[in-house]
């Protein structure tokens, strides 16, 4: 990998897991102990919502801004005014789906009412909540482009999540309603949009000029026609992540509280994979361009490795502490113990895959991904509306499962047919079993007597175990390498 790219990759998962820690204060101390469940579930699904809608304003034009704009790079001229037109045509879209929003109220309001209500209540708040959502995308992709990610993971992943720890902290001393709390929920997560346009005009890159030079580079039709597949694409892709809280709702708001919370305490497992993407992404569209197929199946398999190597570590210390971080919250989110399970087996997978999706959705046979979007959407759907009744949160979580698995299957299934790459190697195989492994050894250690004791005991022994287990067998060469690089650095032995 590039120096770029493990620098800023670096940068990227160091703020990650700040922002993780500050999340799981959030959603294991704070929120279950000092909201009820349906207002935690409330507060979630407003969310849930805004990002679908804002994916559906964006008319494609997210992954448009990754594909395309190495073709537009010039600084010169201002990237030949491709910032007008990745802003104006997704504000286009913004305005059709709002009209839409408006018009499907009466439909959204007979699906929710009989069970929760309360969403009811904050239905035109969504509104502006998914305009700067949008405009979080959009910026966010666009300083994807110029290789600036770190920003955008600071305020996503750290500043919106300490901004929560205040509000909620603020809301448990009892100086506001909930109807407040709300207003005031929204308009922090609004915030980060304003920022990231302040950190681009910062930079000198807030280019809003229009250029007629945009419609001479890459055909104004091609680009229109790439961004209707994969808007297409990502609404099935939204679909497939979010249609389990909406469905959920529409049962329970409460129930949506304990699932969501369980879904956040899996959410540190996806941070390594997320962090890279933001780079990996334009890299894997710099090798589309240069036609370096080798290049892009050496990084496919290196950042399958790292995603592994930390993400299964995280996996077997989640579900290692998993009743101790239950005994933090109200007996009533205990249900959502194997939606932990079936929802970090399915992002293990989704690491492990991670890059398959940014080689489909750059590559010339990006509709093939939406096919399989649309099929595995339909799936996500059914599967949602057959376990829900029957299962409750665990067959959601079983749904969403049986979904990711399928769709990174697919996608990886497809990559090797066709591109001949693949993202493992035989230590792939060996970390997971040393993961097996140590997450054995943590049984065997008896509970400590106290939850923060037995938490630092077992977490310490599962890292102990398995980064020994790692390094001696040389696992990873490059991070056995990159470690011995820190150690002799900072003690200043020689090599």
């Amino acid at each position: 990998m590039s120096r770029t790219l493990q620098r800023e990759g670096i940068w990227n998962t160091t703020i990650s897991y700040a922002g993780i820690l500050i999340g799981y204060v959030n959603t294991v101390l704070l929120f279950p102990n000092f909201l009820d469940e349906t207002e935690v579930g409330l507060t979630r699904l407003l969310l849930s919502i805004s990002v679908m809608y804002a994916q559906f304003s964006a008319l494609g034009f997210v992954n448009m801004s990754v594909r395309y704009f190495p073709y537009f790079r010039d600084k010169d001229k201002q990237h030949n005014g491709f910032l007008f037109l990745l802003l104006s045509v997704p504000l286009l879209g913004f305005a059709l789906s709002t009209a839409l929003f408006l018009l499907f109220k009466p439909t959204v309001v007979d699906y929710y009412i009989e069970n929760s209500p309360l969403i009811i209540d904050y239905y035109y708040y969504l509104i502006p909540l998914s305009l700067f959502t949008l405009l979080f995308n959009m910026f966010t992709a666009y300083l994807r482009s110029l290789y600036k990610t770190i920003v955008s993971s600071f305020v996503q992943d750290f500043l919106l999540r300490i901004l929560t720890t205040l509000l909620i902290s603020v809301y448990a001393l009892g100086v506001m309603e909930f109807h407040t709390f709300v207003l005031l929920y929204i308009i922090m997560n609004s915030v980060g949009a304003l920022v990231l346009a302040g950190y681009t005009f910062w930079l000198k890159q807030l280019h809003l000029r229009p250029s007629l030079a945009v419609l001479r580079i890459i055909p104004i039709r091609e680009l229109f026609y790439y961004g209707f597949f994969t808007l297409l694409g990502n609404i099935s892709t939204t679909i497939i992540t979010t249609v389990d809280q909406v469905m959920i709702s529409s049962y329970s708001l409460s129930d949506n509280g304990i699932y969501t919370t369980a879904f956040f305490m899996t959410s540190a497992i996806l941070v390594p994979g997320r962090s890279i993407l933001k780079i990996a992404h334009p890299q894997v569209a710099e090798y589309w361009k240069e036609r370096d197929m080798q290049g892009m199946g050496n990084l496919y398999q290196h950042v399958t490795m790292i995603n592994l190597i930390v993400g299964l570590l995280l996996f077997i210390g989640i579900w290692a502490n998993i009743d101790n971080l239950y005994d933090f919250m109200p007996e009533s989110y205990r249900a959502g113990k194997y939606v932990v399970l079936f929802l970090a087996l399915a992002r293990l997978v989704d690491l492990a895959t991670s890059l398959n999706g940014a080689i489909l959705a750059t590559s010339e046979k990006y509709k093939w991904d939406l096919g399989f979007n649309v099929v595995l959407a339909g799936l996500t759907i059914w599967t949602n509306w057959y376990f829900i009744p029957r299962y409750g949160i665990e067959g959601a979580a079983l749904a969403s499962m049986i979904s990711l698995v399928s769709m990174n299957l697919a996608r990886l299934l497809f990559v090797k047919l066709i591109y001949h790459i693949q993202p493992f190697t035989w230590h792939a195989l060996g970390i997971t079993a040393i993961a097996a492994a140590t997450l054995g050894a943590s049984y065997l250690l008896p509970f400590l007597g106290n939850v923060f004791l037995d938490i630092i005991g077992r977490s310490l022994l599962i890292t102990s175990i398995y980064m020994a287990l790692a390094l001696n067998l040389n696992i990873y060469p490059d991070m056995n390498a990159w470690l011995r690089k820190v150690i002799f650095g900072i003690t200043g032995w020689k090599i």
